[in-house]
């Protein structure tokens, strides 16, 4: 399947899909310090969705949650364990 993510700060993701899907992601809440990886994160948390069967709608949720989490501290690498993460926002 054809997917792709458009991240947009503050305002979520949208995941588009190539039947024409559209799915809006909200932002997840977070205090902004430094927003240094949060494209990557937000990649890594929907990738590690969408390959362990997650849906497209869940799977960008996990982006957004992992995206929130890097930019609420300085630099680009997560405070938490991503696994951690998701186990505690289910």
């Amino acid at each position: 399947m054809a997917v792709a993510c458009l991240t947009r700060s503050e305002h979520g993701s949208i995941i588009l899909t190539a039947d024409g899907d559209r799915i809006e992601i909200p932002a997840v809440p977070a205090t902004l310090v430094d927003t240094t990886g949060a494209g990557d994160l937000y990649a890594a948390g929907f990738l590690s969705g969408w390959t362990t069967g997650q849906s497209l709608a869940e799977s960008g949720r996990m982006g957004s949650l992992a995206a929130g989490e890097v930019i609420s501290h300085l630099g680009a690498r997560p405070q938490v364990s991503l696994n951690e993460l998701w186990k505690d926002h289910r």
